[in-house]
């Protein structure tokens, strides 16, 4: 690996806390909780993480999920994620996670939430990595669940931030939650949407025009629009992209087939993430380093990505200073 990208100060804004699971902790939470898995041992569940799309990670991922069932198993989860932040130095991290994937399955929503909220407590005081956190709703299921889950969400105002969309794209358009994106909005809330990936450059478009979205999730398929790229360097709406997951989920065949690099050359305000990292292969570092080994990164690339993801953030604007002066002291002092 590049050693450049190893002392980079990282941003990080698509991230799932479930998709940060690795196999030896759920196996050690299913124990714990006495749930039985479907693969005699972490071993052989990391060799099913071969997907052929989407929906087909999607169904492992769900399943994962049922391991995690109290307060400390949330805790655990996202302490488990932090200690990668800090080793990838990861200085902030916006995290999503999915409410509706524990309450549909009869964990509480204030479980999931204090367990998350009270590790990244920990997180900034230990290990002093600031964050966000936003509430997903699951796009496959109706905006009435939604809403009942928005309302959830307002009661915890104090710890999240904003809400998303993700899950299935296909078949799922950003319209069909335009009514509560326009509440969680006038509740207060930043808004964010998975876009682009699965689905065609008319759901970015749509996501921006119909949810008025601060950022765009994915967003590769852009370039299937060229007036959409010119409006997005324009406005520079920002562009959460996952080159790992992306490989992995077949949206590109090779890294070097990616169009991140095209893309922030040309002025669109990308920004590299992990998304689920234990599915997929890598955390920040990696995704950095898969990019850098296909396009050969220069420092004022990388410190690009980086003040794209500060600039992208909903951290406020003396700590981006901050950040951004952490930035600018990597670039003078790198060669």
């Amino acid at each position: 690996m590049n050693p450049n990208i190893t002392t980079l100060p990282k941003v990080e804004l698509h991230l799932h806390i479930e998709g940060t699971l690795e196999p030896e902790l759920m196996f050690e939470l299913a124990t714990r909780n006495h749930i039985a898995l479907p693969y005699h041992s972490p071993e052989a569940l990391r060799k099913a993480y071969q997907f052929d799309d989407l929906q087909s990670f999607l169904d492992l991922y769900y399943q994962g999920a049922n391991a995690l069932i109290t307060e400390q198993d949330f805790y655990d989860l996202t302490w488990a994620y932090l200690l990668r932040c800090a080793e990838d130095n990861v200085i902030h991290t916006e995290i999503f996670f999915d409410p509706q994937t524990h309450t549909d399955r009869g964990i509480d929503f204030d479980t999931v939430i204090n367990g998350i909220h009270r590790a990244l407590i920990d997180g900034e005081r230990q290990l002093g990595i600031s964050f966000g956190i936003i509430a997903c709703f699951l796009r496959h299921l109706s905006q009435e669940s939604a809403f009942e889950t928005l309302t959830s969400v307002l009661q915890h105002q104090d710890k999240i931030i904003g809400v998303g969309l993700d899950s299935s794209e296909v078949g799922h358009p950003p319209q069909k939650f335009q009514q509560v994106f326009d509440q969680a909005k006038a509740s207060g809330l930043y808004t964010v949407a998975h876009a682009g990936e699965e689905g065609p450059a008319q759901n970015i478009s749509d996501s921006i025009e119909l949810l008025h979205v601060s950022r765009i999730d994915h967003g590769v398929r852009c370039t299937e629009d060229p007036e959409l790229v010119d409006m997005l360097i324009q406005t520079q709406m920002p562009l959460t992209v996952c080159p790992l997951s992306n490989l992995k989920l077949k949206v590109f065949d090779e890294m070097t087939q990616h169009n991140l690099v095209t893309l922030l050359d040309k002025g669109v305000a990308v920004t590299i993430n992990s998304d689920d990292p234990a599915y997929f292969g890598g955390y920040m570092n990696a995704n950095f380093a898969a990019v850098d080994e296909a396009f050969k990164l220069t420092n004022p690339q990388l410190a690009k990505l980086s003040l794209n993801a500060i600039n992208a953030s909903f951290i406020d604007e003396p700590t981006k200073r901050v950040y951004r002066q952490k930035i600018q002291h990597w670039l003078d002092n790198t060669k």
